[in-house]
């Protein structure tokens, strides 16, 4: 595993013979991950997987023609090869008005701040074992549990860094722990599967192994013999394994690539009230030990906290250079970078907690449903319709009273974003968080 400190010269190096090569300017990304897996079942070792990977990308511009490549292959001879490729074929493509690098002036500049993103740990395939086995033990002491699937945990370490030819560079690394389990309930037709995960930068933020094992084996326990939901209009509980998912539509619609090809359902609604005033969702990138936690974007930007929604309506969009420049703006910091152009993501974002339990949240409803699993792709992001499948559970006279399967959830994004109602159980357990949201009005039918 490299240093941070090698990583970039590695970028340094391809980024200047680029410019050397002809380019008038270009950037280089460089990533390496070495990770290690270990996963049991029924108390036996099933698997151990080592996996080392590396990348480097390089993009050129000549002019408005940019070209994009990149390789896992760091032979000297082989990088100056894939440099002059990648000059001659943006000398060849076509022009594009919006190509180019982040605006100079807008640069990050000075030392990052730490972020606690890595812990220094290494992979101990031990350890890896104990843990594993320990959380598919306690998911199959759950009474009602008869198979499991496997109990897994796994280390990584990753290194990452962007260097660009008009004066950004910069690097960071950072660890990964996760252990998961996985089961299954009952007999013959009458069984049901479900899973508990944990992920963490460090080691000891990890939720221990007793908890994830215990979590899956009550939730698969609890999904056994499912009714029919009820159908018609009715109030729905998105619980927080599935309400981030609603942010997710949020942040998709306010891309600035989606706003700048029209294919946003949020288009011409940036001045108007689609939320409640008091609903609040946030991007926060420099959250110690976050998920997704960054001081700078894919093209060397710096990172802000924001307010994505406040006081009922959307601030603006997430913008990288390109859309940016198409939508006549300045990118905000939230540009992401993969082997070649680059895209729009959003950090650690949460929409806050409610004033309202969750019990009372049920307490009024007479017939609903608590959706715990969502399946299939069915939102439509130009216009906002939304049809998923759904499993979780039945309300009736404001109690749980137990599973239900194989009926969909349907409605417009707008109509839900009105409707949203928070609970108080925000907890910060993934990059994107959300409490158990209610939406009332929602169409449920029988799948």
């Amino acid at each position: 595993m490299l240093k941070v400190s090698e990583a970039l010269d590695r970028a340094r190096l391809l980024c200047d013979a680029a410019t050397k090569a002809g380019a008038d300017a270009a950037d280089a990304l460089y990533y390496c991950n070495a990770s290690t897996s270990v996963s049991m079942r029924l108390g036996a070792l099933e698997d151990v997987e080592r996996s080392e990977t590396q990348d480097i990308s390089l993009r050129v511009f000549v002019g408005q023609r940019s070209a994009s490549v990149s390789t896992a292959d760091m032979d000297a001879g082989e990088l100056q090869k894939l440099v002059e490729r990648c000059v001659a074929m943006a000398s060849q493509a076509p022009e594009d008005p919006y190509s180019g690098l982040a605006p100079e002036e807008m640069l990050f500049h000075g030392e990052a701040p730490d972020l606690e993103l890595d812990d220094d740990s290494e992979a101990n395939p031990s350890a890896l074992r104990e843990a594993a086995l320990a959380a598919e033990d306690a998911a199959r002491a759950v009474d009602g549990v008869t198979n499991s699937e496997g109990g897994s945990a796994s280390h990584s370490r990753t290194r990452f860094a962007l260097v660009t030819s008009h004066g950004f560079e910069g690097g960071y690394g950072s660890s990964g722990h996760s252990l998961s389990a996985s089961v299954i309930a009952g007999e013959g037709a009458n069984m049901q599967r479900d899973y508990g995960w944990h992920s963490a930068h460090h080691l000891t933020d990890l939720e221990s192994a007793e908890m994830i094992g215990r979590r899956a084996g009550d939730r698969a326990v609890a999904r056994l013999n499912p009714g029919k939901a009820p159908v018609g209009k009715l109030p729905i509980l998105f619980d927080p394994r599935v309400s981030s998912t609603i942010i997710g539509h949020i942040l998709g619609a306010m891309a600035g690539p989606a706003v700048a090809r029209g294919t946003s359902f949020l288009l011409g609604k940036e001045d108007q009230k689609l939320f409640d005033s008091s609903l609040l969702i946030r991007d926060e990138p420099h959250r110690l030990r976050g998920l997704r936690s960054r001081a700078f974007d894919g093209e060397g930007l710096p990172t802000d906290a924001r307010d994505i929604v406040q006081g009922g309506r959307i601030t603006g969009w997430l913008m990288d250079t390109a859309s940016a420049k198409q939508l006549g703006q300045k990118p905000t910091g939230h540009a992401s970078r993969g082997g070649g152009s680059s895209g729009v993501m959003a950090s650690n974002v949460h929409l806050a907690a409610g004033s309202i339990s969750r019990a009372d949240m049920i307490a009024d409803i007479a017939s609903g449903v608590i959706v715990t699993e969502l399946i299939g792709q069915g939102v439509n992001p130009v216009t906002g319709d939304y049809s998923r499948g759904a499993s979780g559970f039945l309300i009736q006279d404001g109690e749980v009273v137990g599973a239900v399967a194989e009926f969909t959830i349907a409605g417009n994004l707008l109509d839900m974003f009105a409707a949203i109602t928070p609970a108080d159980d925000l907890s910060f357990r993934q990059a994107t968080n959300a409490p158990t949201l209610r939406i009332d009005g929602m169409t449920v039918a029988s799948s």
